[in-house]
């Protein structure tokens, strides 16, 4: 009689346990859950180099500090998914040594390089 009663959540266990945010709970809802938690839209572009890329950012006047894990986080997730790690080589700008980018109207693009280490 036990059997009974615990064969329905088991069932219902097993069903759901391979939902999370990017199976079918997140696309119903719409995300994909790439920029959650960010605050502003980036999306990747592979460039001509082996291991290259260049970051989008949609933010027209925000600062390099203030787009910085929205940059970092699809080029860290492409890193990780196409070559096994997540080292990103950022280029610098050799004045400042911080990331250097281009504006490109409302964009700031950064590029980068997966690394091995």
């Amino acid at each position: 009689m036990q059997i009974v009663k615990i064969l329905p959540v088991v069932a219902v266990a097993l069903s759901i346990s391979g939902c999370g945010n990017s199976g079918w709970f997140g696309g119903f809802f719409g995300d994909d859950g790439s920029n959650a938690g960010l605050p502003y839209r980036a999306s990747l572009s592979r460039a001509d180099e082996p291991r290259s890329f260049t970051v989008s950012v949609t933010a027209s006047e925000a600062s390099v500090d203030a787009v910085r894990e929205s940059a970092r986080m699809p080029a860290t997730r492409h890193c990780l998914e196409t070559y096994g790690g997540s080292d990103v080589d950022w280029v610098t700008d050799p004045a400042s040594g911080d990331w250097a980018f281009a504006r490109d109207g409302d964009f700031m693009v950064f590029s980068g390089r997966c690394t091995v280490r």
